[in-house]
């Protein structure tokens, strides 16, 4: 992954049965999506690992205020490819499905897209 988010262009949470709270919904890390371009920057367009950067990212967003993708069959969270998010053990009586397939750009992210102005937000460059 590299600042520029040149792998994709969302991060999509797909909910194909009713998720609850008991019933392992992924994890959200409220913001954290600021605190990862900082981290990134440096690295260029080569970019971290994936395990490399959540090695510096979980650290980095522990401050950050905890939500849940619950939701009925159908819905779909549309998110900033850097948020940070984890799944969790499932603790409720029936099977969930969900998805997280990847929306890749067509190209260099618009500098007006919400994606790249959340970017340029976090390095203080607006």
């Amino acid at each position: 992954m590299n600042v520029a988010s040149k792998g994709r262009a969302l991060l999509m949470l797909f909910l194909f049965s009713d998720v609850g709270e008991d019933d392992g919904p992924t994890r959200i890390r409220v913001g954290s999506h600021l605190d990862v371009p900082p981290i990134l920057q440096p690295a260029g367009e080569a970019g971290l690992t994936f395990m490399d950067l959540a090695g510096k990212a979980v650290p980095a967003t522990e401050h950050r205020p905890l939500a849940y993708a619950t939701g009925q069959a159908g819905d779909v969270y549309l998110c900033h490819p850097f948020l940070v998010h984890a799944a969790q053990a499932h603790r409720g009586a029936t099977p969930r499905f969900m998805a997280q397939p990847p929306l890749l750009p067509a190209g260099p992210l618009p500098p007006s897209s919400p994606v790249r102005v959340a970017i340029e937000q976090a390095l203080g460059r607006s």
